[in-house]
């Protein structure tokens, strides 16, 4: 391809128990930019996350990164690819059992503990924890964490492997607006701080016009719009404008 797009998705279907939820869907994501994809509940972001990480595999279409396409590689050869990539899941989807040192250095402990060793880890998982604004709670449990603080966890773990792709699922999904912000402005400073290409789910339009380069729009398995903030804000497409409207009355029903 040569071109300056770290993520091409060209006509990707999925159908899920009782829905096709990707119909042929295209996209273009650019080296170093945040894309974020909004829509409806049920229109498939997260299902679209989930092809570009791997944990889906396609009906049909292509997924390519740097070039290579992924949908089929073998096993050593994906695992080596999805280094490449960290991702923030709705819940943070910590480990409970687990403290926070392990929940962070959890990938590296499993696969780089012979490579980088336990006290390199450990100074890994700190650094991260500063990184996102926590200090001193390696020895905490999950449980003992605010919401925000989990998503912060949540961010350290998935920067703990240097990924250039960052993937994020809602990030702000239940979180009060003051902390809503500053999980916006650590998605901000991570793209600066480690030049990662980010792709960020969300509803929240208030998160998606802070944190975007560009955003899209998922309607019915397809990316309907792509455009920056301003010409979001600005587009005379009826579905994206009630949309961000928030809308009853318009070409999507309720």
């Amino acid at each position: 391809m040569e071109t300056n797009n770290k993520i091409v998705i060209k006509d990707l279907w999925k159908t899920l128990p009782g829905k096709e939820v990707l119909r042929g869907l295209n996209l273009e994501i650019k080296e170093r930019e945040t894309l974020v994809i909004i829509g409806r509940s049920g229109e498939g972001k997260s299902v679209l996350l989930k092809h570009i990480s791997r944990l889906m595999q396609p009906d049909k279409g292509e997924i390519y990164i740097d070039d290579t396409e992924i949908t089929k590689l073998p096993e050593e050869q994906l695992n080596t690819l999805m280094t490449k990539l960290g991702f923030l899941f709705q819940g943070a989807a910590l480990f409970d059992s687990l403290t926070i040192e392990e929940n962070v250095g959890f990938f590296l402990f499993r696969y780089r503990l012979k490579e980088l060793g336990e006290k390199r880890i450990k100074e890994i998982v700190k650094e991260k924890l500063e990184l996102v604004g926590l200090k001193n709670i390696e020895n905490m449990k999950p449980a003992e964490l605010s919401g925000g603080m989990k998503k912060r966890v949540g961010l350290a773990r998935a920067i703990a492997v240097d990924p250039e792709i960052m993937l994020y699922d809602e990030p702000t999904t239940g979180l009060d607006p003051i902390t809503s912000d500053a999980i916006n402005d650590l998605i901000i400073d991570m793209q600066k701080k480690i030049n990662v290409t980010s792709i960020v789910v969300t509803h929240d339009m208030t998160s998606a016009f802070k944190v975007a380069d560009r955003i899209a729009m998922l309607y019915q398995g397809k990316i309907i719009y792509i455009g920056t903030p301003e010409e979001v804000k600005n587009t005379s497409n009826p579905f994206v404008k009630q949309f961000i409207s928030g809308s009853a009355e318009g070409p999507i029903q309720a």
